[in-house]
């Protein structure tokens, strides 16, 4: 956004100074108007009366030019017919070319408009006006008009971009998943109404959201009450003639079971904003505890963090179920490490097919499963990678997927205290 701004200032600095090249350029190839050879005609009668002719002496004509210089701030050139130089005061003037018969502005070296006169006589006087202090002439004069213009129009093209930087700013913010962030409207132009825009599709957006995600955690919470009339119906029934039926329906409410209960947690992490249950947690210990669960091999160093036990229980047994989906019968190795000054990095590794980089980081979205696993029914349904990219987060870390040597996958967690719950006013 700052290269905007500076595009924009500098377009409008090279308008301007294509505008003065432009004036100086046409100036320069414009002929005289008609008009103004009258006017020419009529300075060279009156300097022919003023000016000794041809007739007199030299010195009576360098001496009449001489009181010229003394009246007038102007450089005078007088030549003859031929174009010889007869008398002048200041440096000699170029004579204007021999086809040049009319009076008229002329091309000259040097600051100050330039004019010959013809005089009745055949001689030709040239004259440039010299003012008494320094000319800055005619590009000197666009130079401080384009100075002064440019240190008026920064501020303008600067308070416009620096809106469209905050503007930026919380584009990103409401991006990044922070649902609040609005935009101050500054001024009634065409930024400010992008800003209102933008505070309304915000509106919408978070009220979209909140309603999705109290539906979802409605709905979950609203499932759970005929899920367990179900599975008391099941159980009370006779499963003498079917018990494999009776089996399998066990197996489908405890997977609904299952799922609900991952749909209840990750709508609760999405409107969470802080842990609520923050103790001291011995990483390793949950760990050793967790892995237990399907043989894994635990190893590290003792660590203690802030944390939620519950959550981080949950991560880690999310991390072992689906090492262990895809081990293919090899053993789950899983090591901690610390990290200063306050943090670990869990480890947990299988020797599985691997996940191809393009799906790296897609595992992570919710419900989604590789190519494949939802046609053979593996995988479960796509919410444990989520929940545990979510419970990390929340613990000030991250986890990603990364190749392991000698084939395979290794979930890289990294956790550190997460910030206390601020206490209520009053409490």
């Amino acid at each position: 956004m700052r290269r905007l701004y500076l595009q924009i200032y500098a377009a409008f600095l090279g308008i301007l100074l294509l505008f003065g090249v432009l004036v100086t350029v046409t100036s320069l190839l414009l002929p005289v108007h008609p008009q103004e050879h009258p006017l020419f005609d009529g300075l060279g009668s009156v300097l022919s009366e003023l000016l000794p002719g041809l007739d007199r002496p030299v010195d009576e004509l360098q001496a009449a030019v001489a009181r010229l210089g003394r009246l007038f701030p102007i450089h005078l050139t007088v030549r003859s017919p031929d174009g010889d130089l007869l008398a002048a005061v200041g440096p000699p003037l170029p004579a204007p070319s021999p086809e040049r018969l009319a009076s008229g502005w002329i091309r000259a070296r040097g600051a100050g408009p330039t004019v010959a006169l013809s005089l009745p006589d055949g001689r030709v006087v040239v004259v440039r006006w010299q003012p008494r202090h320094r000319p800055f002439g005619l590009l000197g004069a666009l130079g401080l008009l384009a100075i002064a213009i440019a240190l008026g129009a920064y501020p303008i093209v600067r308070r416009i971009t620096r809106r469209l930087e905050r503007l930026q700013t919380r584009v990103e913010a409401l991006g990044a998943g922070d649902l609040t962030v609005r935009v101050e409207v500054e001024g009634c132009d065409e930024v400010a109404q992008l800003a209102r825009s933008f505070n309304h599709a915000a509106d919408r957006i978070e009220r979209l959201v909140k309603a999705q995600r109290t539906m979802l955690a409605g709905a979950s919470h609203e499932l759970r009450s005929p899920l367990a009339r179900i599975r008391l119906a099941i159980e009370l029934l006779p499963s003498a003639d079917r018990p494999e039926l009776q089996a399998r329906l066990t197996q489908d409410i405890a997977e609904l079971d299952t799922l609900i209960g991952e749909l209840l947690l990750a709508s609760r992490l999405d409107t969470l904003e802080a842990l609520e249950h923050i103790e001291d947690v011995d990483v390793l210990a949950l760990l050793a505890e967790e892995g237990a669960r399907i043989e894994a091999e635990v190893s590290g160093e003792p660590v203690c963090i802030q944390g939620d036990p519950r959550m981080l229980r949950r991560l880690l047994r999310n991390l072992f179920e689906n090492a262990r989906r895809y081990a293919a019968g090899a053993p789950v190795e899983a090591s901690v490490l610390p990290l200063v000054p306050t943090g670990v990095r869990l480890c947990i590794a299988d020797r599985g097919p691997g996940v191809p980089e393009p799906e790296r980081e897609r595992i992570f979205a919710p419900f989604y499963r590789p190519t494949g696993m939802r046609e053979r029914g593996e995988g479960g349904v796509g919410l444990g990678l989520a929940l545990v990219r979510q419970i990390a987060r929340h613990h000030g870390g991250d986890v990603q997927c990364v190749p392991r040597d000698g084939g395979g996958t290794c979930f890289e967690v990294t956790l550190r205290s997460a910030p206390e719950r601020p206490l209520p006013d009053g409490g």
